[in-house]
């Protein structure tokens, strides 16, 4: 893959070049009260939309842990029918046996 080093601007962390006098020169962002109210919108929406990419990831993991959370829920739920269920049958089993010694005990 060929990437043209022209249509691709540098970033901070790769500068298109190391030479000061080439670079674009440093502004200051403007503060949100020094702009007119057009331009102050626009800047805040701006800021805002940043906030949110920056936070995206946060959301998503913690979207991704709500969902772990359920699932170990339903799990543990799950594993709790089957556990009661078991009980119960050998519950029913020791009933039977029960009545079935009980029986034998009347009969003799």
């Amino acid at each position: 893959m060929t990437i043209r080093k022209s249509t691709i601007p540098g970033t901070l962390d790769r500068p298109l070049t190391h030479d000061p006098k080439k670079q674009d020169p440093m502004t200051p962002t403007p503060m949100l009260s020094e702009l007119p109210a057009r331009e102050s919108d626009a800047f805040a929406s701006r800021q805002n939309r940043n906030l949110e990419m920056q936070l995206m990831p946060e959301a998503l993991a913690r979207a991704h842990m709500q969902q772990r959370l359920q699932e170990a829920e339903h799990e543990r739920r799950s594993l709790h029918l089957l556990a009661a269920r078991r009980l119960q049958r050998r519950a029913e089993r020791a009933s039977l046996r029960a009545r079935r010694a009980l029986a034998m005990a009347v009969m003799q």
